[in-house]
């Protein structure tokens, strides 16, 4: 489907980086995606080779704009619309396995506290 422009916040939307297009303008509006290297208004047209930084949560990608869409898809058409670089798939990855190794390092509780934690607690907390 080609078409000649298309709302960056549509785009977004169809190409399912956010869940709905309300997100991706708001998205847009607040700085987590630049259009070639600059920030930019939910109504700014997108192009064919254009390249997006987009911010969504922890996660960043680098994708460069191959096909032009307003109407959302399956993934499998989403995913025709962009190609993803490879730097932004290396940094992605490494980011992943750093937040999995901090999660397995993380100490945790093995349940609630039992009648004699909870005495203890509240009289270290009560200091008496």
């Amino acid at each position: 489907m080609k078409e000649e422009k298309v709302r960056i916040d549509k785009w977004l939307w169809a190409a399912r980086f956010f869940k709905t297009r309300s997100l991706a303008s708001k998205a847009v509006s607040g700085g987590h995606v630049h259009l070639n290297g600059g920030r930019i208004k939910p109504s700014r047209p997108v192009q064919e080779g254009d390249r997006l930084q987009i911010r969504r949560g922890e996660e960043e990608f680098t994708v460069d704009v191959l096909g032009l869409s307003s109407r959302r898809g399956s993934a499998t058409v989403a995913r025709t619309l962009y190609q993803e670089t490879e730097e932004s798939v290396i940094r992605r990855e490494s980011a992943r396995e750093q937040r999995r190794l901090l999660h397995v390092a993380a100490i945790r509780p093995e349940g609630r506290p039992d009648k004699r934690d909870r005495r203890k607690i509240r009289k270290f907390l009560r200091k008496d």
